[in-house]
């Protein structure tokens, strides 16, 4: 192996996620803490989101302040951020068994060895390819984050008339991002039945702003060659149609960008898609942490910096000493619920938090009236907690309370976690 470079805490990931564990760490006088970035510029995807929302409601920020903000906490603390620089594999150290990750940036590849790790990649958009959406390959396809990027950071032309596919809020963003840049949204196309946004959000876009909504509806084929020139869509009762338009955005469909942590054999969990944490966020692999939407695709700016601080907060307890957990018990989930987060338990309390945990994060598929949460444990009920919502719909996120897990059996199988 080449020539190591040691530093104490290596954060992988400079959006809200990253940063704020980077803040945090270097505050507390954890070392050298360096994060790495393969974008230019640090502050993740708030930095082309130039609406508001972000901060907190009595300091609302728009996406590049917050995440100027972030960026300059985490400087100011003494956090090392080095930008267009990618952890492409893991080795283990020889003398040691540190992780070492190796990297390469403006100054070539380096191999980088740390007392831990903090994985915070984010997710991504699924593109065309990956939907298999079939025609030719024109320009003017994108996913909402490529659209972002090209409007307002770069300053790009992007066509006249955009298809935008999908309807949750992001692709409301997205359609608010195609107006920005002065061409005609012609229509958000969506498989479901309705749009998956609050109401007053999918009335405004189609009675103030003119936007139509076609549910039940297909993108099947993109046409066109050299530019787009429409996009093939197929309705419920199998009529076909086709949208002229000279751009199509594909939003939503994300999932963690999760590559570093397959490329280091950490334990992913089959619903969430991302690496498989315990409730302080420890991974499978000692020395390894994660945070932020590479555990749950996709969740605000700062529910992932709150999980960045968590984080954080676990780095220091490991540093100073605390003994990794074990494996740990698996939180799993029956339909319609489709994943879990944190999703293993260590309830023999050798490893106790400094702090309680927070609760746990669950998706769900489809539409579910009055929902009640069960927990079970090898056919056990351990918990049912009414949630306070008339209907529990699949682009919100619900919450599960710990209160549970005190009456989990160390020696017992997996915690299953359904829904009526």
């Amino acid at each position: 192996m080449t020539a190591v470079r040691q530093v104490d805490v290596l954060v992988v990931g400079a959006g809200p996620a990253g940063l704020a564990a980077a803040a945090r760490l270097a505050t507390a006088g954890a070392g050298r803490v360096e994060v790495l970035e393969r974008e230019t510029r640090p502050g993740g995807v708030p930095r082309h989101c130039p609406h508001g929302g972000f901060g907190t409601w009595t300091r609302p920020l728009t996406g590049p302040r917050y995440a100027h903000l972030l960026t300059a906490a985490a400087e100011r603390a003494g956090a090392v951020i080095r930008t267009r620089t990618t952890a492409l594999d893991w080795e283990v150290a020889a003398t040691s068994g540190t992780n070492v990750l190796l990297t390469v940036g403006p100054e070539g590849p380096e191999a980088l060895a740390a007392r831990a790790v903090v994985l915070a990649t984010g997710a991504r958009e699924r593109p065309r390819a990956a939907r298999l959406v079939p025609g030719t390959r024109p320009a003017g396809v994108y996913t909402t984050g490529e659209l972002q990027q090209a409007v307002h950071l770069f300053g790009q032309r992007i066509g006249t008339r955009a298809v935008v596919v999908g309807a949750r809020d992001v692709s409301y963003a997205a359609a608010r991002t195609v107006r920005t840049a002065g061409a005609e949204v012609v229509a958000l196309v969506t498989e479901h039945p309705r749009a998956r946004t609050s109401p007053a959000r999918a009335r405004s876009a189609r009675l103030v702003q003119g936007v139509p909504l076609l549910t039940d509806t297909t993108v099947t084929e993109l046409l066109g060659h050299g530019r787009l020139s429409g996009v093939r869509v197929r309705h419920r009762d199998g009529r076909t149609t086709v949208l002229p338009c000279d751009t199509v955005v594909f939003t939503g469909d994300f999932v963690p960008d999760h590559e570093l942590a397959r490329r280091g054999a950490l334990d992913l969990d089959p619903g969430t898609r991302g690496p498989a944490v315990h409730t302080a966020l420890h991974t499978s692999r000692p020395g390894v942490f994660a945070a932020g939407n590479l555990l749950h695709a996709v969740k605000p700016a700062g529910t992932a910096a709150r999980e960045g601080a968590r984080a954080a907060a676990a780095v220091l307890r490991h540093l100073a000493g605390a003994p990794w957990p074990h494996p740990g018990i698996p939180v799993t989930v029956e339909a319609p619920l489709r994943w879990i987060t944190p999703n293993l338990l260590t309830p023999d309390r050798s490893h106790p938090a400094a702090a309680p945990p927070p609760p746990h994060l669950l998706r769900i598929d489809a539409p579910l009236p009055r929902p009640v949460l069960y927990v079970h444990q090898d056919g056990r009920l351990l918990h049912r907690a009414r949630l306070g919502v008339r209907t529990a719909q699949p682009h919100r996120t619900l919450t599960l309370g710990v209160s549970w897990h005190g009456r989990v059996d160390p020696e017992g199988g997996e915690v299953r976690v359904s829904a009526g």
